[in-house]
């Protein structure tokens, strides 16, 4: 009887042990601080600080965009960074930091400087204006225009339409939208995991830059990705402009 004790405490620790050790992982699984997988397992902490880094310290950014906001965004969307083999997982990291700093200043800044505009389109009665806010780029991919900002909010479930500022002051929402538009509300997916190659996510963000539209913003996103390339390893394909 003292033997078959022993042996049913023996057995209780080890259970008790491995539900301790599921607990820990699953918590830090929840707060992006160990990763098994997805982006995280192409994109370390120490790589995204390098990226997001160069802020000065004076930026709004600076802090702002931080490492496990985008691991938890990045999570969020089934297929970011995680379709193809692992060239083209990387090709996609990097794309997505590339536009996002062209369209941040280096991660610098979190909204649009000096907005000449309020970005409410009064024909789009799905996600009508509300009176008062203003709809122009915040976070990683400059979020835009009130219909955007009305489905982002909807499928995010964050009203998006009546605190549009979220997206400049949460910075889960913020990362969350951006991953959002680049999956979801756009071809930056498609664009980047196919012959479009990165030219093509510079074409669904912003076509007018396309054809000799704005050159110089599309030297600097192509500069960002090639430099994004090389910090992971990865050659960057061709199709690079539009």
């Amino acid at each position: 009887m003292k033997i078959m004790s022993i042996e049913n405490s023996r057995s209780k620790i080890f259970w008790s042990s491995s539900a301790c050790v599921q607990l820990v992982l699953s918590v830090l699984l929840d707060v992006g601080l160990c990763q098994t997988g997805g982006v995280g397992s192409i994109v370390s902490s120490d790589v995204f600080n390098s990226i997001v880094g160069e802020a000065d310290s004076g930026c709004a950014g600076k802090g702002f965009y931080n490492y496990d906001s985008f691991i938890n965004a990045s999570n969020a969307f089934n297929g970011f960074g995680t379709t193809g083999s692992s060239d083209v997982n990387k090709r996609e990291a990097a794309a997505f930091f590339a536009n996002a700093a062209h369209e941040t200043g280096g991660f610098c800044f979190i909204e649009e400087q000096n907005p000449t505009m309020m970005y409410c389109d009064p024909s789009n009665t799905q996600y009508p204006c509300t009176a008062g806010k203003s709809y122009y780029g915040r976070g990683p991919l400059q979020l835009s225009w009130n219909y955007n900002y009305g489905a982002a909010g909807k499928d995010l479930q964050f009203d998006g339409l009546n605190n549009p500022e979220m997206v400049a002051t949460d910075p889960s929402i913020s990362f969350k939208t951006a991953v959002w538009f680049w999956m979801v509300n756009s071809q930056c997916h498609t664009a980047i995991t196919s012959d479009q190659g990165f030219g093509g996510t510079i074409k669904a963000i912003n076509s007018m830059e396309c054809g000799g539209g704005n050159a110089t913003a599309v030297s600097s996103r192509v500069n960002y990705f090639q430099k994004f390339c090389q910090q992971l390893n990865v050659d960057p394909g061709s199709n690079l402009q539009c």
